[in-house]
């Protein structure tokens, strides 16, 4: 693609992976990139042999028809593209990862889906290792970007178009196609018309606690349809559910999710805001903004999703972020503004949650401390202004 950005955190991290591991697994919602990060990968790889198998060519499929006889005597890097198609290949990849001195290592691409993750797990336990990625990040970008980044998102096609109009109707279309061709292929048997209304159903309580009871009612269906729907479209990685973080803290704390459109170019489409000025117009800027400085965040710090949270008590006090891992606590306000103040809000959560540190992410151009704890850090301050987690 013209314009194609190196991804090198991403490379990086993959190189660690087949390094320690057989098998590596990458993994993320269609179109996000996957196959130009592979080429990417191979490329940096050296002279080494490259191999690569795209499950939806009909010559590659035919050529793995028998897949031992087919990938046993390969040397180098193995790339299997789209290998939700095939889990029939998992024992097979099993069988050679196990080989002593293994002359290869395998990189299988694939959409999130149940059924991957359930056969790759089962087959390959402990000789597979995944690594999911999202759309492009401020750090892939440059800080200039910063604000195309947010209205397109961070799907390449969208993000790299020549034009807004085009950017705009690409994600359209990648709506459209997604829920009438790629998510039958993940067995997923909903209606693409269903779908298309819940998804914008969840567009419009973006960044909002889910109540499944409520969009069980403006939906018409039952509880658990609306629950299995929104599980669906989380498990193929254009969803997040950030999940509540509640312990013993003598307050009553909210425990439910939040939900999130996880790219905010697809939010904008999903809402029909095609330029800057519709944003900026709409009831949704202050949680479109919010969720995309999320996606931010989490990239940059590396956090894996089961690190990721928010907090919320019912006496108001709430934290947009918080990331744990192990003993580290890191807490991020999120505000839509250039002036940011310390809230009680804040204080609560910096005490009652023990924090390491709480980060106040907002609009403006400077990072500067607002009190004993808490910072405003710019929303590209998040480049060299936040220390990615320790191990």
């Amino acid at each position: 693609m013209d314009g194609e950005i190196a991804r090198r955190r991403v490379t990086d991290r993959l190189t660690g992976l087949l390094t320690r591991f057989p098998v590596a697994g990458l993994i993320g919602a269609r179109q996000v990139g996957k196959t130009t990060l592979a080429r990417q990968l191979a490329a940096a790889a050296g002279n080494g042999p490259v191999t690569v198998f795209d499950l939806e060519h009909p010559g590659d499929v035919a050529r793995l028809a028998e897949p031992t006889l087919a990938l046993q005597g390969l040397t180098g890097l193995v790339v299997i593209d789209e290998v939700q198609r095939r889990p029939d290949l998992f024992p097979a990849l099993r069988v050679l990862a196990d080989r002593p001195a293994a002359p290869c290592r395998f990189l299988v691409l694939g959409s999130a889906s149940p059924a991957l993750l359930r056969q790759s797990s089962e087959s390959l336990a402990g000789r597979i290792a995944y690594l999911q990625v999202g759309g492009f990040l401020l750090d892939e970008v440059g800080r200039g970007r910063a604000g195309d980044l947010w209205l397109r998102g961070g799907f390449p096609r969208s993000f790299l178009a020549p034009s807004a109009a085009a950017s705009f109707e690409w994600r359209q279309q990648f709506v459209r196609a997604f829920l009438e061709r790629d998510l039958p292929q993940l067995g997923i048997t909903v209606g693409a018309a269903t779908l298309r209304r819940f998804w914008t159903m969840l567009a419009h309580n973006h960044g909002q606690v889910w109540r499944s009871a409520d969009s069980a009612r403006s939906f018409g269906v039952a509880d658990t349809t609306v629950r299995r729907y929104l599980d669906l479209l989380t498990d193929a990685l254009i969803v997040r559910q950030l999940q509540p973080w509640h312990e013993n803290v003598g307050k009553r704390q909210v425990k439910r999710p939040k939900v999130y459109v996880c790219d905010s170019g697809l939010l904008h489409a999903l809402l029909n805001l095609r330029r800057r000025e519709d944003v900026e117009a709409h009831p949704a800027l202050g949680a479109s903004w919010e969720g995309y400085v999320i996606e931010q965040l989490i990239g940059h710090l590396r956090a894996e999703p089961e690190e990721c949270y928010f907090w919320g008590a019912h006496s108001g006090a709430e934290l947009d972020l918080l990331i744990v891992r192990g003993r580290q606590r890191r807490g991020f306000e999120v505000k839509r503004t250039a002036a940011p103040r310390v809230t009680a809000s804040m204080r609560s959560a910096l005490q009652v949650l023990r924090l390491d540190s709480l980060d106040v992410i907002h609009a403006g151009a400077a990072t500067f401390p607002l009190t004993e704890g808490i910072r405003a850090v710019s929303v590209t301050g998040i480049l060299d202004r936040i220390e990615p987690l320790t191990a």
